[in-house]
């Protein structure tokens, strides 16, 4: 099994979890988000949006200008059970912005274009 498929293992760990009705282990969703937001940074490099997911992490990605200095222009907030969601395709990205259950500030945010983030 390949190391990029290997990432993916907490992923689906966390979405049977989640489709039995349960909410995935602390450990298995920091892991998923984490596994996540790396299949992000990799396929849309570059620093002018920051996306985080608190507590588990942040990253900088999507090309354009790089931020330097104080609060990014560009961010992506949301939680981690939303961004488990949201970047498996489970929830629209529209639909979590609607709802306020994902937050995006600036023009570059509209990460739709780059999701869902399934295994390639």
């Amino acid at each position: 099994m390949s190391s990029e498929h290997s990432k993916f293992e907490a992923v689906s760990e966390a979405l049977d979890t989640l489709d039995r009705g349960v909410e995935p282990d602390r450990a298995v969703l920091r892991d998923a988000v984490r596994a996540l937001l790396t299949e992000l940074s990799r396929r849309t490099p570059g620093r002018s949006v920051e996306v985080r997911i608190p507590p588990f992490g942040a990253i900088q990605c999507v090309p354009g200008p790089r931020h330097t200095r104080g609060t990014p222009p560009n961010v992506v907030e949301t939680d981690p059970m939303t961004w488990l969601l949201v970047a498996t395709g489970r929830i629209e990205w529209d639909e979590a912005v609607r709802d306020g259950r994902l937050r995006a500030s600036g023009i570059r945010t509209d990460l739709s274009d780059y999701l869902p983030l399934t295994p390639e």
